[in-house]
């Protein structure tokens, strides 16, 4: 799939706060390219992509651009390409949050990508978790609701899926929202 711009190497020095967000080909990569520059030390994000990235895949990795061929080079040493890498401007390719928040008065509900966690905002009690077709998920429901974010296993100690992936997120979201389990 082309997409609506080239690949980006920086050819002009970068103010350290400049981003820069990567896409890629599946969300599987995604994950992947998440964790191998976390564990290199890069400070990242998952992100939805900007409009004008928008290739297939619903994430894209966001990063401070000035490292850009640091993060390629470990992305390549575990066998990761993105699929193109552009800067973050004002105004353009702004990349927009996975969250989606919902304050229904008394429960709070986060919705990161195709899964949705709903909180009592009161206890912190987890009544319900929806969305996603993996095969983990009622699993990961049966475990968490019922328990309050802050005794709840995270969804990321028993999932094996995309959709877990998803609902760790969001589970961590409404942990800084509601500021439990801290």
């Amino acid at each position: 799939m082309k997409l609506p711009f080239g690949r980006t190497t920086p050819t002009q020095p970068q103010a350290s706060g400049e981003r820069g967000v990567m896409a890629f080909e599946h969300t599987a990569e995604v994950i992947r390219a998440e964790a191998a520059l976390k564990a290199a030390g890069f400070a990242v994000r998952v992100m939805g992509p900007p409009p004008e990235m928008r290739s297939g895949c619903d994430m894209v990795v966001e990063f401070p651009l000035v490292h850009e061929p640091a993060a390629r080079r470990t992305l390549a040493e575990v066998g990761i390409r993105p699929l193109a890498v552009a800067p973050v401007r004002a105004g353009m390719l702004a990349p927009v949050s996975l969250y989606r928040t919902t304050d229904f008065g008394d429960w709070l509900m986060v919705r990161a990508a195709n899964m949705k966690i709903t909180v009592e905002k009161a206890s912190g009690r987890i009544v319900n978790i929806s969305g996603g077709g993996c095969p983990d998920v009622p699993a990961l429901a049966e475990m968490l609701v019922g328990r309050t974010l802050a005794e709840a296993p995270t969804p990321a100690e028993h999932g094996q899926t995309l959709c877990s992936y998803a609902l760790e997120l969001a589970f961590q979201e409404a942990r800084r929202v509601l500021g439990a389990g801290q």
